[in-house]
């Protein structure tokens, strides 16, 4: 299918190279012209303004944003000024599950359909196949199955809900995220200082052999040792936190759910800078092997 595509980051330019892999008939727009560069360079149509991005859709336009959640109604209002009743837009990016809710009914009063879709899975997934949570209208989630059904890893799809339930459901993932990270860096913080002199990279190959806790994560902690050396050098202990922990904390709170897990994990980032650690290291480390964050090296 034909498809507008808004946003070329990291997991914007894997994401586009997948459609176009897959058969779509993608045009793109960023507000930058180096990564339109790079994905004309991929065979992918670019444009330099919304306008001329809309212009090039026919029929019911089905548009993708993948931008910072801040950047999102800027952009929405510059599209409704060129969209037609009818037309789809998919907020594909991390926007608080709350303000989704508002922009569903915005453009459910203009008869602009709206989707909300977390993805997971990092630029790799993103390229080689998501998970994708989506929300908003069952019917228009079905009409664009078969788009999602190429974007996703095999069994990666589900209908969440109504309008906001995709961002709450990928908030919520990111939440237990922060969790579980924390709890790899804890472990192997412990491991690194006891006295039998343990071999980290080893035992991180060893859980990922039918362990309990085998996962990507522990996967990942493996390729980061491969790259940085146990003592993961040049890897900073501060940890960066990019919202959607503190969203779920807070929206823990209101609905009187206990998350302290959480909540330590996210004030652990918060204390993190200015006393760094190797449980830090580790947690920045797997930010930039599943997410391509910068490890902040110093």
């Amino acid at each position: 299918m034909q498809i507008g595509y808004i946003g070329l980051g990291k997991m914007g330019l894997s994401q586009v190279e997948r459609l176009k892999e897959k058969g779509h008939d993608v045009v793109a727009y960023n507000r930058s012209e180096a990564p339109r560069i790079v994905a004309e360079d991929k065979g992918v149509k670019t444009v330099s303004s919304i306008k001329d991005l809309c212009g090039k859709l026919e029929g019911t336009k089905v548009i993708w944003l993948m931008v910072s959640w801040q950047a999102v109604d800027g952009i929405l209002d510059e599209l409704l000024d060129n969209l037609n009743e009818g037309d789809i837009i998919i907020d594909g990016g991390n926007s608080p599950y709350k303000k989704t809710i508002e922009r569903s009914k915005l453009l459910n009063e203009k008869h602009i359909n709206f989707l909300d879709v977390g993805v997971s899975g990092g630029p790799s997934g993103a390229r080689n196949g998501a998970c994708l949570m989506v929300g908003g209208d069952k019917e228009n989630y079905e009409k664009l199955l078969p788009l999602f059904t190429d974007m996703a890893i095999v069994g990666g799809i589900a209908y969440a809900g109504r309008s906001g339930a995709g961002h709450f459901v990928k908030m919520v993932h990111n939440g237990i995220e922060y969790g579980m990270m924390q709890a790899i860096g804890e472990g192997f913080e412990i491991m690194k200082k006891s006295d039998f002199g343990l071999p980290l990279k080893d035992i991180t190959e060893l859980y990922n052999h039918g362990s309990v806790i085998e996962s990507r994560l522990i996967g990942w902690l493996r390729k980061a040792f491969d790259e940085h050396t146990e003592d993961l050098s040049g890897v900073s202990g501060e940890v960066a936190h990019s919202g959607e922990g503190q969203w779920t904390v807070e929206t823990a709170k209101e609905l009187g759910v206990p998350v302290k897990v959480i909540e330590e994990s996210l004030q652990f980032r918060k204390d993190s800078e200015g006393n760094p650690s190797y449980t830090g290291q580790v947690v920045s480390a797997l930010r930039n092997q599943f997410g391509g964050h910068d490890v902040g090296k110093k």
